[in-house]
């Protein structure tokens, strides 16, 4: 039967975490930002005058507010300011080109565009090419703050917790980029999942090398304000500066792509904590090499698997204690799994062509589909690419992957990266771990080009440690140590990977230039 009144439930939004910590650890440090530093009830009180400085500029609910920024306080306020006037976030990437922004700004048509200092220069070609209005924040000086010191102290209620709070934009590794449509139920949900799954506390330092603009920093944005933990901003990152930070600044937990945890791994500066880290990884499989190198700094690395559509992390790799008995090259081969549904999605599927479940063998490969509160409400303006998402209500991904007996999901490959050579399935991030195992190479990819004998084949490009020298044909001859000869890249170039501002390695990239490269017909 329907409860009284009295007994009403309010909408969930991930703003509500500020307003309860800014009661509760008013007096905490909440974000250190370089020089400036602020407590949670100033945390507060600065989003609520953002939120009124919105509203006074006639931005109403259902507008869009554009965000370019570093990793700061600008951005932490606009994470939670911007959805206190009803607006929707839009963060946007800051290593893309004013070319790709316009196209971005053009697409959500923003009534606001709020920037760091930092890029104001880039962002006034996207204001004036576009059309809109700029703000510009970042130090005690700036119009940001003019802006906020004018304005009254604002909190809109959330009228519907399935109502838009932000659109975080896909990556575009292949091709234009999708704006990602978050409810604030989804967000609320998974910043909770985030500080439980992750153990943050009031006493965790959360050191931003994560970009917060990255799926809204997989919602960390906001699960650190739930516990009442600090903000440690980082503008740009810089090995050295991780390292002295985690060394002097009471570093707890910080989240980096697997690649970027390389960069960590090889810095010069790279000292084994007194302290255990807690690091989560995630957006391509991290090498069990690599994750053998990060604990013995003292970095305790938790793998995850999330996508834009996602809110960020949707799958973790719970590990479980029976487990650290194993030998060492055990546990790594389980840490790189991606692992079994977070606590507030629902079970993990992993499906053929016909939509039915492979078996839990380990070896089976099939689609991941998902499905639960973490799932994106579609595309924004994009009808089309929303309902090519869609199977019987699950979100296809697009990832293959095998499910283990004790149910544990492992990725084999993106489906369009899966290499078919003679019949004979290739998976490219099988290879890439042999090759990224060997002692002299950083990183690798590893993408299919077109063979007139075998269809396709798999080719490699290598990037080797600094000062380290390897030959192809060791390279290639180590590889058939482990692997069967039809899996061995038929070339390996030596170069740098191109990647995406989040450190995925562009495999179209890599898949177009190695096909002009080498096919028979050049293209």
């Amino acid at each position: 039967m329907p409860l009284p009144p009295a007994f009403a439930f309010s909408q969930l939004t991930p703003t509500s975490f500020l307003r309860r910590s800014g009661s509760v650890f008013r007096d905490r440090i909440a974000v250190v930002d370089g020089p400036r530093q602020f407590t949670y009830g100033e945390f507060l009180l600065r989003s609520q005058r953002l939120a009124g400085a919105l509203c006074e500029r006639g931005i109403v609910r259902g507008d869009r507010v554009c965000v370019l920024a570093t990793n700061s306080h600008v951005m932490l306020e606009a994470h939670n300011g911007i959805p206190m006037a009803g607006a929707a976030l839009i963060p946007l990437n800051t290593r893309l080109s004013a070319d790709e922004l316009c196209y971005i700004v053009e697409h959500c048509q923003p009534a606001l565009l709020i920037v760091t200092e930092e890029l104001a220069h880039r962002a006034s070609e996207v204001a004036s090419r576009c059309g809109v209005d700029t703000v510009i924040g970042g130090n005690e000086d700036s119009e940001y703050e003019q802006f906020l010191a004018a304005a009254t102290p604002t909190t809109l209620e959330c009228a519907d917790e399935r109502s838009m709070l932000a659109i975080n934009y896909t990556s575009g590794t292949t091709g234009r980029p999708k704006g990602a449509m978050y409810h604030h139920r989804g967000a609320y949900l998974q910043a909770l999942a985030m500080a439980l799954h992750n153990g943050v506390t009031s006493e965790s330092v959360y050191l931003w090398t994560l970009p917060m603009f990255h799926c809204d920093g997989w919602c960390f944005t906001w699960a650190l304000t739930a516990a009442g933990a600090k903000h440690l901003c980082l503008r740009s990152f810089d090995p050295g500066e991780v390292w002295r930070l985690v060394q002097t600044a009471g570093v707890t937990h910080l989240s980096a792509a697997p690649t970027v945890l390389t960069m960590l791994a090889s810095s010069p500066a790279a000292e084994r904590s007194a302290r255990a880290i807690s690091v989560t990884t995630g957006g391509a499989p991290p090498t069990p090499t690599l994750l053998a190198r990060l604990d013995a700094l003292n970095l305790n690395v938790t793998h995850l698997y999330g996508m834009t559509e996602t809110f960020g992390p949707v799958i973790i790799n719970d590990w479980q204690s029976q487990w650290n008995g194993e030998e060492s090259e055990q546990r790594s081969a389980r840490k790189a799994r991606q692992g079994v549904p977070n606590v507030i999605a629902e079970q993990t599927r992993v499906v053929d062509a016909q939509g039915n479940d492979v078996p839990s063998d380990g070896a089976s490969i099939g689609e991941l589909v998902l499905r639960g509160n973490d799932i994106f409400m579609g595309y924004y303006r994009d009808e089309e690419e929303t309902n090519s998402s869609l199977f019987d209500s699950y979100f296809r991904t697009g990832d293959l992957g095998v499910m283990h007996p004790d149910g544990y999901l492992e990725l084999r490959d993106r489906a369009k990266d899966m290499i078919i050579s003679g019949g004979e399935n290739i998976s490219s991030v099988e290879v890439e771990r042999v090759l990224d195992s060997h002692p002299a190479v950083l990183e690798s990819g590893v993408v299919a080009v077109p063979d007139e004998t075998w269809g396709e084949v798999p080719v490699a490009v290598v990037t080797l440690r600094d000062g380290c020298e390897l030959s192809e044909g060791d390279l290639i001859a180590y590889i058939r140590e482990h692997l069967a000869h039809f899996k061995t890249p038929k070339r390996i170039i030596f170069a740098g990977l191109p990647k995406t501002s989040t450190g995925k390695v562009q495999k179209h990239l890599l898949r177009s230039e190695l096909r002009a490269r080498f096919s028979p017909s050049g293209s």
